[in-house]
Order: C-alpha cells, then sequence, then structure tokens
C-alpha cells in the first residue's frame, strides 16, 4: 500500500477568537493589498452613533485623495469619478480605490447609499469586512449586489448569529468566489443557502463557528475546492463524512482543532466518500487508533495528511512518529 506524505510537527497553539489571524490564513487575502505606508488611522473615526457607521462613509473618508495618495502599481489606487451621483451626496468628487478594498475594524454596520456604492466600487473585486458591527444580511447584501466583480468577501468576526438570511439577499452573493465566514457563528442553514446561492464558489473558510453538527443539503456544491473548517467542535465522523455528499469535488479539507474522535466508514465507502480529496488537515484531532491512520489510505486521490497533536503520537519523538508513519 502506498504511503501519504505525512506532516507530524508538533502542535502549535490553538488560535483564539479575539485575534485578526483569521485574514492571515487565506490565500490571497486583502491585507497587505493597498501598498506600504498606507493605514487606516483610528483618529479618523467619529464617535459611534446609535445608528453606526455606513459603508460609505468609511470608504469616502479612507479612500479620499488625502488619506490615500494615488500610487501607480498592481493593487494601488485607481482614481474613479462617478460619471453621476445623487443630489447632496457626502461623498467625495474622487476616491483613489484599489481593486481589492480593506475596510477591517472601522464599525461599520450599515451599507450606505447604494448609488454611491455602485459608481464607486465598479472594479473592485476583493473586500475585507472583517472585524465590523454588520448584523443584518440585507445591509450586506446591499453593499454585495453593488459592486458586480467581486470575487472575494471577508466577513469574519461580524455578529451574525441568529441572523436570518432571506433568498432573494442571498442572491446577492451570486458572484463571489471565495468566501469567510470566520466567527461569525453564522448559522449551518444559512450556509447552505449561500452554497446554493453562489454556483461557482471555489473557497469557503468557517472556522471558529461552533459546529458540532451539520446538515446536508438536496443541492450539492460541486465548484468547491478548499474548505477551511478549523476550530469547531466536530468529534463524530457521522457529521464530517456529510462534506464528501455536499462538495463532491472538495480538493483540500482543513478541520485542525476539532477533536475528531475516529473515521469509521469501511473502504469501499471512504473510496466513494471523498473521490477528489488531495489534502487533508486533522492536526489535534482525537485519533489514537492505528486503524483510523491506515484508513486515509483509501482515499483514491489523497496525497498530502496533517497529523500534528493526535493522542496516538504524543508518547513518540519525531523521528519515531515519522518511521511509524512510513510503515503504515
Amino acid at each position: 500500500m502506498s504511503t501519504l506524505p505525512v506532516t507530524l510537527e508538533p502542535s502549535v497553539q490553538k488560535q483564539k477568537k479575539t485575534t485578526n489571524s483569521d485574514r492571515g490564513q487565506i490565500k490571497g487575502n486583502v491585507s497587505s493589498a493597498e501598498g506600504a505606508g498606507v493605514q487606516w488611522n483610528g483618529d479618523m473615526e467619529p464617535p459611534e452613533v446609535n445608528m453606526g457607521r455606513t459603508f460609505v462613509e468609511v470608504m469616502s473618508e479612507k479612500y479620499s485623495p488625502e488619506n490615500f495618495p494615488y500610487r501607480r502599481g498592481p493593487g494601488m489606487g485607481v482614481v474613479v469619478v462617478p460619471t453621476l451621483g445623487p443630489q447632496g451626496s457626502p461623498m467625495k468628487d474622487r476616491l483613489n480605490l484599489p481593486s481589492m478594498l480593506v475596510l477591517n475594524s472601522c464599525g461599520i454596520r450599515r451599507a450606505g447609499e447604494q448609488a454611491e456604492i455602485a459608481a464607486f466600487c465598479t472594479h473592485v473585486v476583493e473586500l475585507d469586512l472583517s472585524h465590523n458591527k454588520l448584523q443584518d444580511w440585507h445591509e450586506i447584501s446591499k453593499i454585495v449586489s453593488n459592486i458586480p466583480n467581486l470575487e472575494f468577501l471577508n466577513l469574519s468576526s461580524n455578529p451574525l448569529a441568529g441572523m436570518t438570511l432571506e433568498p432573494r439577499c442571498a442572491e446577492a452573493f451570486s458572484r463571489v468566489r471565495r468566501l469567510v465566514l470566520n466567527n461569525t457563528q453564522v448559522s449551518w442553514d444559512t450556509m447552505l443557502l449561500l452554497t446554493q446561492q453562489i454556483p461557482d464558489l471555489e473557497e469557503l473558510f468557517l472556522c471558529l463557528n461552533e459546529y458540532s453538527c451539520v446538515s446536508t443539503s438536496r443541492l450539492a456544491c460541486p465548484s468547491l475546492r478548499l474548505l477551511h473548517i478549523t476550530d469547531n467542535s466536530l468529534q463524530d465522523w457521522a457529521e464530517v463524512r456529510k462534506f464528501g455528499s455536499m462538495f463532491p469535488g472538495l480538493d483540500t479539507l482543513i478541520m485542525a482543532n476539532n477533536n475528531l474522535a475516529s473515521i469509521q466508514d469501511s473502504k469501499e465507502i471512504l473510496q466513494r466518500l471523498f473521490p477528489n480529496l488531495r489534502s487533508v488537515n486533522l492536526n489535534n484531532a482525537g485519533l489514537n487508533r492505528w486503524e483510523d491512520i491506515e484508513k486515509l489510505n483509501f482515499f483514491p486521490k489523497l496525497e498530502e495528511v496533517r497529523l500534528q497533536g493526535i493522542p496516538l503520537l504524543q508518547a513518540y519523538t519525531n523521528m519515531e512518529r515519522r518511521s511509524l508513519m512510513i510503515a503504515q
């Protein structure tokens, strides 16, 4: 039986909810896209008001020529002059908007004037709205629906627990290819609705959302290639196996820090469950039997396995762990 490359370094400390490190895990995210020397000064933000700040207000302030000077080069400011704006618009005559907007930790609660979003954001492809105060899917959909070329959206650490997403609002997300919902406590049903409305979704990030069980959907999401669901409470293989039918094209499954207890299916079932899975990360899972490790070989296309911090290997040195895994 062929062996798989396995990473067995000592486990790293579990990510905390209060950090911003979730954005750093995302391939191609927008956190460094605006160029050196451009920072969002907290002194710009006026005192909080009951209604909260709007996306339009924050975008207008941050990307005004005074605060974000025009720079040449990829990802730098693009001078945008709207052809027609609403009477009495608070927007500047021009904004130096990059195609990758970073508006994290700005106290945003609402969208603001939709006509102004549409006028300035037609070229935007990536948007980071993490660590704001967005708690209404209708307001979020107002922003997204007016950015026609949006492919990457980060909503991490917005308070979305218990918030209902209507199907008509979910349609606004249809062009997104990479969606980040880390530490939002968004419900699993809401996540399923989003995957049904996003036909070309490729990457989905659901870390730190306290999922312990999941439900399946009658409609699969065959386009999804990467599922990052680290730091949840998925301990039962009966829940994990559902990802196979929901995401049949899955290439990479990252579910570290979930304390998965065992892998229970037979060889025949495992061969069908994840037919395209190439890489799996089970760091800090609860696996403590060699039988579970051997079953990983049954995934037909699996090439890479990460098993840092599992109980089965705790008693061995790094050299012994590697030798044992090769023997399997």
